[in-house]
């Protein structure tokens, strides 16, 4: 790079606050007080906070994580379709070259021009031996920051201590960068790896032990789909809706686009994806109705019905068929 986007001349370790904060409140008390919302940087998605980004090797975690960097720091929309404030954004593509970013870029950017609130780093010492100031000096250079995204935090997370349990030392790991999420009011996206071995639980599919997902404030695993959806976003934490979202990618531009509706209408074929839409508009359908109401045959709709309330994508009721609450019923 052709300058240093830390400037760690003379790095500083975040101040502790000079009075003491209080952490006890009557009942009455803490129900009275008024508390600001929290700041999103990908509103619905990613908070201010710390965010572990996971997924499988080569399903496009680092695409991702770049174009919403982009979007967040130019400001307009993410993926498509979510509107998103602009403001600085750090990013630590620790496995990329200059090169390897700059043609990344200009296929998501394409024809629009580079946003220059968005720094970009390719090195960062370990957080506990230097890269937790050297991101604090950035912080505190760009005061109205709105992201930080390390690419991938195993490179960055440094030892453990010696003796520490393997959830002890993961939970600290993350402790690094959630004193600097806190401290600055920002969303800091981590980006990990999942398990060879899939799980019931996505959060059970993080890498390691649950010690990560649970300092995190939030877990997000993009994870491979089928039928229309090229990924399906699963999303849980402690200011987000737990929420599975249904998203494309486009080779071309690199870019990731959310897919509106629930994500079981995009994640299982065509014919189970239409009957789906016909029940949610059409609650207690009977398959006589819904092959009229589609155009689909008779014996392809009770048959595919059968099959999908096995799968509980739909709830047979009093003959007729109902759809799941909220996102669930993927195949």
């Amino acid at each position: 790079m052709s300058h240093n986007p830390y400037d760690e001349s003379h790095p500083q370790p975040l101040q502790p606050a000079q009075q003491r904060i209080r952490t006890a409140w009557t009942a009455d008390e803490l129900m009275d007080m008024v508390f600001p919302d929290p700041k999103w940087a990908v509103p619905g998605l990613i908070s201010e906070g710390v965010n572990l980004l996971a997924g499988p090797p080569k399903v496009g975690k680092s695409w991702l994580s770049l174009g919403l960097a982009l979007s967040v720091a130019a400001g307009g929309t993410a993926m498509d379709s979510v509107p998103v404030e602009g403001g600085p954004v750090l990013y630590l593509a620790l496995e990329d070259t200059p090169r390897r970013l700059q043609s990344r870029m200009g296929k998501i950017l394409g024809t629009e021009r580079a946003p220059a609130s968005l720094t970009l780093a390719t090195s960062c010492p370990p957080l506990p031996q230097g890269g937790s100031e050297a991101i604090a000096q950035w912080c505190e250079r760009n005061p109205d920051a709105r992201m930080v995204v390390i690419d991938v935090f195993a490179k960055i997370r440094g030892t453990s201590a010696p003796g520490a349990s393997a959830y002890d030392a993961d939970y600290a790991a993350v402790g690094h960068v959630k004193r600097i999420a806190d401290h600055y009011g920002i969303a800091v996206v981590l980006v990990h790896h999942v398990r060879k071995a899939g799980a019931d639980d996505f959060l059970a599919e993080v890498s390691g032990t649950n010690g990560l997902a649970g300092a995190a404030d939030a877990t997000l695993v993009l994870k491979r789909s089928r039928g229309q959806a090229d990924g399906v976003l699963h999303v849980t934490g402690r200011d987000v809706d737990e929420a599975e979202y249904a998203l494309r990618f486009y080779a071309e531009q690199g870019a990731w686009q959310l897919l509106e509706g629930p994500a079981a209408e995009h994640t299982i074929g065509d014919s189970r994806a239409t009957i789906l839409r016909y029940v949610r508009d059409h609650p207690g359908a009977a398959p006589k109705q819904i092959a009229e109401g589609t155009g689909l045959s008779s014996d392809l709709v009770r048959q595919t019905c059968s099959r999908m309330a096995k799968d509980v994508q739909l709830i047979r009721r009093d003959g007729g068929y109902l759809a799941p609450e909220g996102n669930g019923g993927q195949a």
